[in-house]
């Protein structure tokens, strides 16, 4: 096999694995049903590029009709390169539209010098993000967090904040009124980003976030990526047990009735089938 040969197998290798892991939780949460109006956020990043790129291959052969409609949140970060996004989207027949809102000066007057800005630019992302999402008539809000993502929230809030919680791949915002997605729930971002760089996508860096080195999600990243290195299969495993969660080896009285527990009588657990998550984290569970 020659060297371009070899090449186009690896790709070609990647993007199938790509596509089959998106829909996979498409499929374990029931992220897209027929008619929907799927946004999807672009940010610039590889992250949402590959997002969209994935989505719009799957809604080629899926055997339901979705709609997807791209929106990008320009925030007025100096030196925001205006076109770029544009000119991308419109070269792949992509509905969409640009909102333009200084966020990035709320940000910056707000928040101290040394501070985490992360917190506040993302509440004010997601409320753009909510008021467009309703102008479309979009069902669904699509995210591009990934598992490395998911596993660092998992982290941060096991070290920082005492829950057992990471970042959902399906949720409804506090209101009722949006349900967010996260399709790249089960994509490792080096996949990501071997396939931003396949893909020559025309990435936008972002001057808020990016520019601080020393978030403590950066720091479990880190983690993440020594284990990944170091630890083969770890990183699969923590993933899987945030999907075989056993409430009655836990805890938490709110999920399981230790009080009620007698001998001799069955206790046999009852599974806890958690349909979906609100904004600020809480389970909704099956009646």
């Amino acid at each position: 096999m020659t060297d371009s040969r070899k090449d186009r197998y690896e790709r070609n290798k990647l993007a199938k694995r790509l596509r089959r892991q998106v829909g996979e939780a498409i499929a374990d949460f029931g992220l897209i049903e027929a008619g929907d109006r799927v946004m999807v956020c672009l940010s610039g990043g590889k992250d949402s590029y590959g997002m969209l790129e994935i989505l719009l291959a799957l809604k080629e052969k899926a055997p339901v009709d979705f709609e997807l409609v791209a929106v990008n949140l320009d925030q007025k970060q100096p030196g925001f390169p205006e076109r770029v996004l544009p000119q991308y989207l419109e070269a792949r027949g992509v509905p969409f539209r640009i909102v333009e809102q200084d966020t990035y000066s709320v940000v910056k007057r707000l928040v101290p010098e040394g501070k985490t800005m992360c917190s506040l630019c993302s509440r004010l992302r997601r409320g753009v993000l909510y008021r467009v999402a309703g102008e479309l008539g979009a069902t669904k809000i699509a995210l591009g967090h990934h598992r490395d993502d998911v596993l660092a929230t998992f982290f941060l809030n096991l070290f920082h904040a005492g829950t057992l919680q990471a970042m959902p791949a399906k949720l409804v915002s506090d209101d009722g009124r949006q349900v967010v997605i996260r399709p790249l729930v089960y994509v490792a971002e080096n996949d990501l980003a071997a396939f931003a760089e396949q893909k020559a996508f025309p990435i936008i860096p972002c001057t808020l976030c990016g520019s601080q080195q020393n978030l403590q999600r950066k720091v479990v990243g880190r983690m993440l990526q020594e284990w990944a290195r170091t630890e083969p299969g770890r990183i699969q495993s923590i993933l899987r047990a945030l999907t075989d969660v056993r409430p009655s080896h836990l805890l938490d009285r709110k999920l399981f009735d230790f009080a009620g527990l007698r001998a001799g009588v069955n206790n046999t657990e009852e599974p806890v089938r958690v349909v979906g998550f609100t904004e600020l984290g809480q389970p909704l569970f099956a009646e």
